[in-house]
């Protein structure tokens, strides 16, 4: 993400945290700084969490509407029974996550309206060492009827995914915008490696979206090169899912070196006005149940 624009503060001659803290950040979690001694300043250019609840339970917000929030918008972190209902969030400055339950459990995300500069909804759980040493993956999570305008991403997984993914639950939701780049998203690498597992999307409408209505991606930030932590995607399900225009309909970017990516079905679904109906790799077990992809005609498998 450039946040090198002068819409959100920045000058000729300015720095950005790419080159400043952010790399600072990173080796400090790479050596095992503990978390209370990586201490930041202003001069290191780090944007905060607009709302981040830490290590709290029984967790509700509601009602409310954010604008231009400097970060990621609404971050529960180590949290159990959140709640998030009836809010709307229009941010599109660099990183403007919508909401990013991480490594959280049972989270219901419900009639909000995402319009972001990043992705409207990102469920996370720790990144590289700070999820390996003391994993707390994210589980049990329900996102529903909720509207995704403008976003990266629609519901996505990763990409800070150490500790892993379980148990979630997306239905009834309406995803519309040509500044939508993808509606369901997995991202993660072998350097972040975590898994993804039990995923039940039904009842979603697309109107249209730019990429894909359905990615995975295991070379997410090719930057962070190649590591020993291979991913784990399986047992994921996708019903009744309609889109009325994408590039893509089904786009699968597994690992071609250890297929884990697999146990993946489409059932009921319609993808209309693609240009690739599906390109697939690094993967297996991937059906399709009464799946049409509109081209210039209908192909059905």
């Amino acid at each position: 993400m450039d946040e090198r624009k002068k819409e959100y503060g920045w000058k000729e001659g300015m720095s950005s945290q790419y080159q400043t803290g952010r790399p600072k950040l990173m080796k400090m979690a790479e050596d095992n700084v503990p978390v209370e001694e990586r201490l930041m300043t202003e001069e290191d250019l780090l944007r905060p969490q607009f709302i981040s609840p830490i290590n709290c339970t029984n967790v509700l917000i509601e009602g409310v509407t954010i604008v231009r929030a400097p970060f990621w918008v609404i971050h529960p972190i180590f949290c159990e029974n959140v709640t998030v209902r009836g809010v709307t969030i229009s941010s599109h400055g660099p990183n403007n996550d919508g909401c990013d339950p991480e490594s959280s459990r049972n989270v219901l995300i419900e009639d909000c309206l995402f319009d972001t500069g990043d992705d409207c909804i990102a469920i996370k759980s720790g990144r590289n060492n700070d999820g390996r040493n003391t994993p707390i993956p994210s589980e049990n999570i329900i996102v529903r009827n909720c509207h995704m305008k403008d976003g990266h991403g629609g519901v996505v997984m990763g990409s800070e995914i150490s500790a892993g993914v379980s148990n979630v639950f997306v239905e009834n939701c309406t995803m519309d915008s040509p500044e939508l780049d993808r509606v369901i998203r997995i991202k993660t690498n072998t350097v972040r490696g975590g898994y993804v597992r039990d995923v039940y999307v039904r009842n979603v409408e697309v109107g249209q979206c730019r990429e894909a209505v359905f990615r995975i991606e295991l070379m997410y930030e090719r930057r962070d090169g190649d590591g020993p932590y291979m991913p784990d995607i399986r047992n994921i399900v996708l019903e009744n899912v309609n889109s009325q225009k994408s590039r893509y309909g089904v786009l699968i970017e597994g690992r071609e070196e250890a297929i884990v990516v697999s146990d993946i079905q489409f059932i009921n679904c319609d993808f209309h006005n693609v240009e690739i109906p599906t390109k697939i790799t690094g993967s297996k077990n991937i059906e399709f149940k009464n799946v049409s992809f509109t081209v210039d005609e209908v192909t059905t498998y």
